[in-house]
């Protein structure tokens, strides 16, 4: 499939996808060299989150590389890279992310559901108020980011929606 060319892109220059995995590389090494456990960075149009798994790391991050054999126990690394054309819906406030209304109720929205603008995806718990966290837009729920219950920081990612869907 050919690819659009950007305004002020080079011909011979790399590709997004190479910048991209470039961007990755330079994450990881510099998520070693600090030793934090994960770091997120967004350069224009794209978001990338390298994350250490639970072993450390002693040596510097291999290249991006295909998958390793089945069987291989340590995976060292772990980088999500976001789709631009995803919207993420973020916490706006400290406290205990819930994904239904009460323990034996469903949850609010599963991954692939569709969505409306101010639909409640979740609610937020801080000071033992309920807050009802609502979609920013139309679209499906393209993936979950938050385990039921899990604490969440004001400006953490809590979903991402496609709303091109």
């Amino acid at each position: 499939m050919a690819r659009a060319r950007r305004p002020g892109a080079s011909v011979g220059g790399p590709s997004a996808d190479e910048r991209t995995v470039e961007l990755t590389r330079r994450l990881a090494t510099l998520l070693g060299e600090l030793g934090l456990s994960e770091l997120e960075v967004e350069s224009g149009d794209v978001r990338v989150r390298v994350q250490r798994a639970t072993a450390p790391v002693v040596a510097p991050p291999p290249p991006v590389a295909p998958p390793p054999p089945a069987g291989a126990d340590e995976h060292p690394l772990v980088a999500d890279v976001i789709a631009p054309t995803l919207v993420t819906v973020e916490a706006p406030m400290v406290g205990t992310f819930y994904r239904a209304s009460s323990p034996t109720a469903d949850p609010y929205v599963q991954e692939g559901d569709a969505v409306k603008e101010g639909q409640v995806l979740c609610i937020i718990e801080a000071m033992k108020l309920m807050n009802e966290i609502e979609s920013k837009v139309g679209g499906r729920v393209a993936r979950i980011l938050v385990e039921n219950g899990q604490t969440v920081e004001y400006g953490q990612p809590l979903f991402l929606v496609d709303p091109q869907s």
